[in-house]
Parts: C-alpha cells; structure tokens; sequence
C-alpha cells in the first residue's frame, strides 16, 4: 500500500503538469503564429486590387526543392467591379515577369518598386465582365524578405514548403492577397524532378485532391484541384521524399481521407500521433457541421516551421501533438470556410481554434482535464489587469497584440466559453452552425458584428452588453459572495462584484456556485448577476455547511471571496412566493415596507417572458414548463426568485 503522501503528491504533479502543458502547448503555436507574421506586417492590402473579383487561379509552376528558384504561369480568371483599363497585382520585386498573354495577345506590363505588377489591357473592361489573362514569370522567392517560400533540408534531404499568411503569397506567385477577395477555384500544377539526389522519389503536396500525376523524363507533373473559395495566403505548396499513409474518416457513410505526408525518418513516431486526428474530426462534426472540404480531403504535411499553418485542407505541421492537431484543423472551419474580415477580428480565427482545442480535452478527457484547461487560460488573462479581446487600430500594427496569448487566443476562447454557458449548449452550438452555414459569411469573410448578430438571432437575446463588457471593453470581476440559509429549505446570497479596468463599470455574467451540505450534499446553481449587491435566493434541501465560487472554471474572474453572514438583511428573506412548484397562479408576500416596483419573469435560456407590474397575484399558467426565473426591483434593491412551473 502507498503512502498517501505519496499518492497526494502524485496527483498534485499529475495536476500541475497537465496545467503547464496546455500552457506550453497553447504558447507555442501563439509563438509560431506571431513569428510568421512578423515579415508580414509591413505589407497593406493594395488598394489598386480593389477594382475587381478573383474567380480562379490555374498555377503552372516549376520547383526543385534543391534549388531556391521557381518559374511558370499563373493564369487568372477575375470580373471588373468598375470599368477597368489597367489590372494590379501583388507581386516582389525580385519575380521577373517575362510575358503576359490574353487570349493569345501579349500585353504590356511594368513592375514597380511597390511590389506591383501593373497589366495594361487592350480595352476596357466593363463592369460585370469576366475575363483572364497568363503571366510567366520566374525568380528566386527566398530572397523576397517575405519568408514564405523556403528551400532547406531534412536528414539530408532537399525539402521546400511555402507559408503566406496572410501578405506572403506575393513572395512567390503573382496574385491579389487582401482579406476581402478569395479565388472560387484554383488548379495547381507542380512540375518537379522525380527523384531527389540520392534516389528518392519526390513527393508533392498541396490544397484540394490530387487529380493525377504525369511523367516527363526525368520529371513529374502533380496535378491538385480545389473547388472551394480560398484566399491568397491559404494556397500552399510542399515537396520532398515524404512518405505518405492515410486514415479514413467514417463520415456518416460517406467516407473521405486525412492523408498525412511525413519526413520518413519520423515516420514512425508521427503514425502514433495522427490517428487521434480522425476522433477529432468527428467531434467537430458533430458539434458544428460536417468538415467542409469532405469530398476532397484533409491532410498534414511535415514543414520546417516551429508550429503548424491551416493551409485549406492540407495543415502544415512542425510537429504532431494533439493541441497542435486540433488547433490546426479547427481552423479549417473558424480561419478557413469562415475567415476574419480584418485583424480587429483575429479572436474569430485564434479564439475559436483555441476554444476547439479545449472542446478536444472536454470530450476526449473529460470534465476534471477541460476544468484544469480553464483554469490555465484564466489564470493567464487576469495575470495582468486590463486587455480586450477586440483589436484597435493602433493594436494591428503590433503583431505580438495581434497575436497575443492571453488576449486574441486565451481571453477570445473563455469569451466563447461564456456564451455557451449563457445560452446553453443547444443554442450555442445551433449559433454557430447558423454561423457556419450563413449565405453572406461561408466561405467568405466575417467581422465580430457579424458573428454577435448571428447568436443574437439564434438566441432571441439581446447580447449587446455581454459582448460590450467582455469582447470589446477590458479588464475582469472580482466577486464578494455572502450568503446564509435562514430555513431549512432556502438559501440566501447577495453578490458584490468590482473591476479590474475602469472600461467597465459592472460584469454582467451567470455566476455558478456549488452548495455543499454537511451530509455530503451538492447542489450547483448559476445567478445570472445583472446588478451590484444582487439579491438571490434558492430552495435548497438540505443543512449548507459551505459554498464554492465557480468550481469549474467558466468565468473570467480574479481575488474572488465566499463569506457566510448570518446578518443579511431579512426583508430578503420575508419576501416570498409560493405555490412553488405551480401550474397555475403564485402569490406574492412581502413585508410592508417592500416596494415593487416591476417584475420581470424569463426562462432558463434568459428569455424575458413577461415584464410588468405585479399584484399579489401573478398568473404564469400560459408560460412553458422548467424553471422560471423572477427578477423584482423594488425600493431594496433586486430581489431575485426561481419558481418551478409544472
């Protein structure tokens, strides 16, 4: 028999160490998504690209991973928003571009030293009008000052990968890279020599289903196509001697595959940690919508970045731990089907993939783990007093806030958390289906107004001040609980709450509590808290030996206190009501010097359901069953009751 020292001291390590690995794990793809922005931020979107739509791009392209060079056509398909004369690219400087042809015309051209390419058309172009147009073009991207396209090795072996997000592409392909315009198709040809020096056969990658492969001598054309709305920094390429092994998902009988192309020397360890990627899979399915890419693939492709990139339907993967997996693939919904509309707006992108991977530890792991994983990301948040999730503009021009840990990613997921808890998991997860699924943001662009207005429609809930107090203002609660149990059968509480930042001058949050009783009773409640010195009580069955301030972990807050005081004010308690429960009528008992002033009555999911002036008797028989909660205000204060309508 072990020692229970021994045995405490063994889950206190157990306890720590999971903590400091989601810590670690989360930091690290934090760190590797601000380093490979930070080449980027000096580019803006061009605002001579404005003028037209992207519809497809067939890339042409000549690559050797043993060689920092690549040559080939890009032809694009694109309609006028205004009359056009002259078209715009993004392109570097040091890509040549040797011809541009239009329907077997070539047409002239300049390169400026604003990375442009500027395309003279031959007429112009009316509004509405679809057009195209070849550019060849050739030159050495790794000198671009971009970072996104890089030639190196593995164990020896030639290996090249391109990583855009979100101003890159321009480093190695003519194109338009804003976040407001994404190509509806694109076909990628890569022209590669079969073999690597040593004998090896090359392997390429990239977005969408591989079509076919053609031999040319010594060389193969790969041929991939992808049929889905994708921006410019989401368009990827890899090439090296991968070796390459598949898991099928079930995918509710029509079944697709996650094709993983790995560095064979870490073939062996990589195959132990990938399959847990199809359990992934299918829990963000079930909880969201089917993967969007199903009837072309998903996949990972081993880089030689520290972290991993959401390239559309193949992630780039530094390495293979299931934080990484699962943040990475969450972005294939939040990042990629649904992009955010501007860097205000990152917390769509990394506070989602952030919230996801916590949803892996709550369903994979269970509730002690996704307990252990809040209480993480809370501690990080209020380890500083002020910050919001939502970016000004000053902040876009600093990319460690853009990309900040404890804001864009670890404030944005609780945030997320907090809704769920606030609207229950049934219409949490209907809003963002309907987000997911809505015509003007699928496979398009979305801001934070877009999404909020979304919940608030699912909802029938007004969700202005949530979003007010924890998305765009800073800062957290701290919260006082006093409370004491005046009958066998009632439990008092009055909640006290201050500011850690002065952009906000009260919290409004459902507050969960857990009510213990000195025969090992429990009873959980959440008080949804709208006002300073808030006023509760609820029915309890039991003697309290204590109470525990949200046990869990599913609110944003700091410094917190429960304090039993038996000298709550007993006007709280001489209000009452009663039949509780009821099908019918309830009446109202108060003491004399009790003022009412209205009464508003919602149900569980903080729907109001009535609002008026109360007589002693109130008629709640046309209302829906389950538990109703009354908020009075009246000259003491808001008194708050629950009242079970049968």
């Amino acid at each position: 028999m072990k020692h229970p020292f021994f045995i405490i001291a063994c889950l206190f390590y157990i306890n720590v160490f999971s903590q400091n690995a989601y810590r670690t794990e989360r930091e690290s793809i934090r760190e590797a998504e601000a380093k490979s922005a930070l080449s980027r931020m000096a580019f803006r979107a061009n605002p001579n690209t404005g003028n037209y739509d992207i519809k497809y791009h067939r890339l042409e392209l000549n690559v050797d991973p043993s060689q920092a060079h690549i040559s080939g056509d890009v032809t694009t398909y694109f309609e006028a928003k205004s009359p056009l004369s002259q078209i715009h690219f993004d392109l570097a400087g040091n890509m040549v571009v040797s011809q541009v042809m239009q329907r077997g015309t070539p047409l002239a051209f300049l390169q400026n030293a604003n990375d442009e390419l500027i395309i003279t058309l031959p007429q112009t172009q009316n509004m509405g009008v679809l057009d195209s147009l070849t550019i060849s073009y050739s030159g050495n991207p790794v000198s671009s000052g971009f970072g996104s396209f890089e030639v190196s090795t593995h164990n020896g072996k030639p290996v090249l990968w391109t990583l855009s997000e979100p101003y890159g592409a321009m480093g190695w392909w003519p194109c338009k890279q804003d976040l407001i315009d994404k190509a509806d198709a694109i076909d990628i040809y890569l022209n590669t020599p079969r073999f690597n020096p040593t004998g090896d056969e090359y392997v390429a990658v990239a977005n969408g289903v591989e079509i076919g492969q053609t031999i040319n001598g010594s060389n193969k054309i790969t041929h991939y196509r992808h049929n889905y709305p994708i921006p410019a920094y989401l368009i990827a390429i890899a090439v090296t001697n991968y070796a390459v092994y598949s898991h099928q998902v079930p995918n509710n009988g029509n079944p697709f595959e996650i094709v993983n192309y790995v560095y064979p020397e870490n073939l062996w360890w990589v195959q132990n940690s990938t399959p847990v990627t199809v359990d992934i899979m299918e829990l963000f399915s079930n909880l969201f919508e089917e993967y969007p890419y199903s009837d072309e693939k998903y996949g990972h492709a081993q880089f030689g970045w520290g972290g991993g990139m959401e390239h559309t339907t193949v992630s780039f993967m530094g390495s293979f731990g299931r934080g990484l997996i699962a943040h990475e693939l969450a972005h294939q919904w939040f990042g990629d089907k649904i992009t955010c509309g501007s860097w205000k707006d990152i917390w769509l992108n990394e506070g989602f993939a952030t919230y996801l991977s916590g949803l892996v530890v709550e369903h994979l792991d269970g509730n002690t783990s996704f307990t252990s994983w809040k209480q993480q990301a809370v501690s990080n948040i209020t380890s500083q007093p002020g910050g919001a999730v939502y970016l000004t503009d000053s902040d876009t021009l600093n990319v460690n806030r853009i990309f900040s840990g404890r804001l864009s990613y670890d404030k944005g997921s609780m945030v997320l958390h907090m809704l769920r808890k606030k609207l229950g998991d049934a219409t949490f997860y209907q809003g963002l289906q309907n987000y997911l699924s809505h015509p003007e943001h699928a496979f398009g662009f979305a801001k934070s107004e877009d999404f909020i207005g979304i919940m608030e429609n699912t909802s029938g809930q007004d969700l202005s001040e949530f979003f007010e107090d924890w998305l765009y203002n800073q800062g957290y609660p701290s919260y006082t609980i006093e409370w004491h149990q005046p009958t066998g059968n009632q439990i008092g509480f009055r909640i006290s709450q201050t500011q850690s930042h002065p952009s906000v001058d009260f919290f409004e949050a459902p507050v969960p509590l857990r009510i213990l009783g000195t025969q090992g009773e429990m009873l959980d409640v959440v008080l949804d808290n709208t006002t300073n010195q808030e006023v509760f009580n609820r029915a309890v069955t039991f003697t309290v030996s204590n109470v525990l301030f949200d046990p869990e972990h599913d609110l944003i807050s700091k410094n917190n206190s429960v304090l039993l005081n038996v000298e709550l004010p007993e006007i709280e308690t001489q209000f009452v009501i009663f039949p509780n429960p009821t099908s019918d009528k309830i009446q109202i008992r108060k003491p004399s010097s009790l003022t009412v002033y209205e009464l508003q009555i919602f149900n569980d999911l903080g729907q109001m359901l009535y609002k008026g002036f109360p007589s002693e008797n109130v008629d709640v028989s046309s209302f829906p069953t389950g538990v109703l909660h009354l908020k009075f205000y009246t000259n003491a204060g808001i008194i708050t009751k629950s009242l079970l309508k049968n």
